[in-house]
C-alpha cells in the first residue's frame, strides 16, 4: 500500500483536525526504522476512540505464528514518551514481534501494579466483514476494526486514562508497569514467555488484565452488572480422529474417514456436559438475578442456584438461558463448553482419504470435573471404535502430557481474593468498586469468572493476584463479534470507559 494512503487511513480514523496534528506529527513515521515523534496532543492522547483508531490500523493480526507488533510498539512509547513517561520495547526471537514495557514511578509505598493489555490480535475472515477490519471506522455508533473489544479498546482506556493522570502531575504510591505485550493469541513469545525472561520488569503485587463484562439490560443501553475476572476457565483441546478405508475416488465408500468424522461431529453437536456452578459463577449469577429487570430471567437464575438435582439445575438453566440477553457468556458460566473449531481432511480430488480429524476447543471451570471426564463422554456420545478421542497439546509446543498437567493444576487453582474470599493487599478489587460506583452511581458489582482464558499464570503461579475487565458497556451482539467479523464497541462506552479506568487509577494517587 503507498505511503501516502496509509497515512490519509490515519488520517481518516483519528478524526478531525485532532486526528490530523497526530498523523501529521507523532504518528507520520513509516513505523518501520525511525521513531515516531513525542509531540503532545491532549485532544488525541486523551480520548481513547482517537487511540483505539490509531492501534486499530496497525495490523497485529496472526494465526499462532505471532504478529509484527513492532511498529505499533513504537507509537505506543512516542505517546508514553510525550509525557515523560520511560519505556523500553522488549524484543522477542521473532523478527519485528515484541513487547513495550513503560513505567510509571511511585512513591514505593506498594509493589508495583501491573497492566498486561495485548497488541495482537486474531486474524480475519476479510471477505464477511463490511469494513476492512484494519482501518477503524465509525459508524451508527460503534467503532469498527478488528481489535476494537480484544483488546485496543481496553487498552486504549488505560492509555488515556493514565496519560492524563500524568499530565495533571499525579503521584502513585506504587509503580504503575503497562506492558503492550505480544502474542497473547496462542503464540509462543506471550505474557508467559516474557515473565520467564524478563521477570525484574514485569514482577508486581497485582496484575490487571482482560477479563470481566459491564453488562447491560435487554435493551442493550442500560447498564446492569460490572463484572471483575478472579480466575479464568482453563483451556484444553480435544481431537476426534476418524479412520477409513483410503482408496480411488471413483469407489465410494459409505464408511469412509470423512463419512465417519461427519457423523461422529453430528452426534458431538447436541452433547453438552452438565451443569457446574462454582463459587465465582455462583456470585456471578446472585448478583444476575437481583440486578435485572427482566422478573423471568430472575426467578429462572434463582431456580438454578437452588436446584437440588442435576437434572433439575441442567432444566433451570435451559429457562435462563432463554431469557439471557448473553446466552452464549452465561452458558459459558454455567458447565464445561464444547466448540468445533478445526476440521482437517483429504489431499487429493481423486482420493477418498483414510482419515479425517476435528479439533474441539473445550474450556473448563474450575474446580469441576477434569478433562478425562469430557473424553469419556464425548467417546459414549459417539460409539464408534473407528474413531478416537483424545486430549491433546493446547499450548504451543505443548506435549498432551504436560497439557494433561497444566489443565489439572488450573482446575485446582484458586481465584484471585475478593470480598468474602481472602483478603486483597493490592486494592486492586476495592478500586474498582469504588471506579464503578463514581462512573457508573448505583450500578452492582460482583466478581466472577473468566469464560476465556488470559497469558497470566506466570504470575498466578507465584500468588500474585489478577484482575480482568473490559471497561465498556457491551450487548449482546458486540460480544459474539469478539474474535468475529465486524468487531464493534459503543464510541461513548468506550469514552465512559476511559473515566472508568480513570477512576480506578485514582485510587492509587498520593
Amino acid at each position: 500500500m503507498p505511503r501516502s494512503w496509509t497515512r490519509r487511513r490515519f488520517l481518516l480514523a483519528a478524526g478531525g483536525a485532532a486526528g490530523a496534528a497526530v498523523v501529521g506529527g507523532s504518528l507520520l513515521a513509516d513505523f518501520g526504522g525511525s521513531e515516531p515523534s513525542a509531540a503532545r496532543h491532549p485532544d488525541v492522547d486523551f480520548d481513547p476512540v482517537a487511540l483505539a483508531s490509531v492501534m486499530i490500523n496497525f495490523d497485529t493480526s496472526h494465526n499462532g505464528e505471532g504478529g509484527i507488533t513492532l511498529p505499533h510498539a513504537r507509537w505506543w512509547a512516542s505517546r508514553w514518551k510525550a509525557y515523560g513517561v520511560a519505556t523500553e520495547i522488549i524484543e522477542t526471537p521473532k523478527a519485528d514481534n515484541v513487547h513495550c514495557i513503560a513505567r510509571i514511578r511511585g512513591a514505593g509505598k506498594a509493589a508495583p501494579l501491573l497492566f498486561l493489555g495485548h497488541s495482537d490480535v486474531v486474524s480475519v475472515e476479510r471477505d464477511r466483514w463490511s469494513t476492512d477490519p484494519f482501518w477503524a471506522q465509525q459508524r451508527d455508533g460503534f467503532l469498527y476494526g478488528r481489535g476494537a473489544i480484544d483488546m485496543k479498546g481496553t487498552n486504549a482506556a488505560v492509555l488515556a486514562a493514565l496519560l492524563r493522570h500524568v499530565s495533571e502531575g499525579a503521584r502513585f504510591d506504587r509503580d504503575i508497569v503497562v506492558v503492550s505485550d505480544c502474542d497473547e493469541e496462542a503464540a509462543p513469545y506471550n505474557g508467559t514467555w516474557l515473565a520467564k525472561q524478563h521477570w525484574d520488569k514485569v514482577n508486581a503485587g497485582a496484575v490487571l488484565t482482560e477479563g470481566g463484562w459491564l453488562l447491560a439490560q435487554r435493551d442493550g443501553r442500560t447498564p446492569m452488572l460490572a463484572t471483575l475476572t478472579c480466575q479464568d476457565k482453563v483451556f484444553a483441546l480435544v481431537s476426534v480422529t476418524a479412520t477409513g478405508l483410503t482408496t480411488h475416488s471413483s469407489r465410494p465408500q459409505p464408511n469412509s474417514a470423512l463419512v465417519r468424522l461427519d457423523r461422529a461431529i453430528g452426534k458431538l453437536s447436541a452433547y453438552r456436559p452438565d451443569v457446574f456452578i462454582g463459587p465465582l459463577a455462583r456470585r456471578h449469577f446472585e448478583a444476575l438475578a437481583a440486578a435485572t429487570d427482566d422478573r423471568q430471567l430472575a426467578a429462572a437464575t434463582t431456580l438454578m442456584l437452588s436446584a437440588r438435582s442435576q437434572s433439575a439445575r441442567n432444566r433451570a438453566a435451559d429457562v435462563m438461558l432463554a431469557r439471557s440477553p448473553y446466552p452464549p457468556l452465561h452458558n459459558a458460566l454455567t458447565r464445561p463448553t464444547v466448540a468445533f473449531v478445526i476440521e482437517n481432511a483429504g489431499y487429493r480430488t481423486n482420493v477418498i482419504p483414510g482419515t479425517a480429524k476435528a479439533t474441539i476447543n473445550v474450556r473448563l471451570p474450575p474446580g469441576g470435573g477434569g478433562i478425562q471426564q469430557i473424553v469419556d463422554e464425548m467417546r459414549a456420545v459417539i460409539a464408534d471404535e473407528n474413531v478416537v478421542v483424545e486430549h491433546t497439546g493446547a499450548l504451543p509446543g505443548e506435549t498432551s502430557q504436560q497439557a494433561d498437567a497444566r489443565v489439572a493444576k488450573g482446575l485446582a487453582g484458586t481465584p484471585s481474593a475478593y470480598p468474602g474470599a481472602g483478603e486483597d493487599p493490592s486494592g486492586v478489587f476495592a478500586a474498582w468498586t469504588a471506579a464503578v460506583g463514581a462512573v457508573h452511581p448505583g450500578l452492582a458489582t460482583t466478581p466472577t469468572l473468566f469464560e476465556a482464558g488470559t497469558a497470566t499464570g506466570a504470575w498466578r503461579a507465584r500468588g500474585i493476584p489478577v484482575y480482568g475487565i473490559y471497561p465498556y458497556l457491551v450487548d449482546g451482539d458486540s460480544i459474539n463479534r469478539m474474535h468475529g467479523n465486524d468487531e464493534r464497541v459503543g464510541i461513548d462506552a468506550l469514552r465512559r470507559s476511559a473515566d472508568l479506568m480513570y477512576a480506578l487509577f485514582g485510587h492509587f494517587r498520593v
